[in-house]
């Protein structure tokens, strides 16, 4: 049986949930680019890092932070995330806004090329004469109904998609643990 991938998003229904801002510095400067942790590929380690707040509520286990869409998850999904698919990503401590729990940035340090374009239900990609966009020919401008070509995977278990960034693609084995654990915050859709 092949292999099933789910794109780990944020779950937007939660009601009372907690919205987080941009990650910055532990002093709160502005980190020079806040797509920094949706990129893709490993980074260097960013020194001390907050994210404030944007609008109070109860805490989650994974949450996309600000502009950036940078997954802050708690202790005990980073520590699934280390178990799980050490190779694949990146974990860095953050302080998040009056929580004294841990949480941890979590950066996906690879990228896949595996869109299976023929099977989403509408794609459309940047092209080379694009005037606002030309350093993104072939990368895609939309994505709907996301599906990737499983085979094209390897041995990843949770990656970026090459073109399409947005995504966070995790197996399914790491999907379940994440529910058996009772994660809040996250939602899965198959790909």
């Amino acid at each position: 049986m092949a292999q099933r991938y789910f794109d780990l998003s944020m779950d937007e229904y939660v009601k009372g949930r907690w919205y987080l801002d941009d990650p910055t510095s532990a002093t709160g400067e502005a980190l020079e680019d806040v797509w920094l942790f949706s990129d893709g590929r490993p980074i260097a380690p960013q020194g001390r890092l907050r994210v404030p707040i944007s609008r109070p509520g109860i805490p989650l286990d994974i949450e996309f932070a600000g502009t950036g869409l940078a997954p802050v998850v708690s202790g005990r999904v980073a520590s699934l995330f280390r178990e799980m698919a050490p190779d694949d990503v990146q974990l860095f401590p953050v302080e998040v806004e009056g929580e004294s729990g841990p949480y941890f940035i979590l950066n996906v340090a690879q990228t896949v090329r595996c869109i299976d374009d023929a099977a989403c239900r509408e794609v459309q990609r940047y092209a080379a004469d694009d005037a606002l966009h030309s350093d993104r020919a072939g990368e895609y401008r939309s994505v709907i109904g996301l599906r990737i070509d499983p085979a094209k995977v390897g041995n990843a278990r949770v990656f970026r998609l090459w073109g399409w960034p947005a995504a966070l693609i995790v197996d399914e084995e790491i999907k379940d643990a994440l529910e058996a654990n009772g994660i809040s915050g996250g939602r899965f859709d198959e790909v």
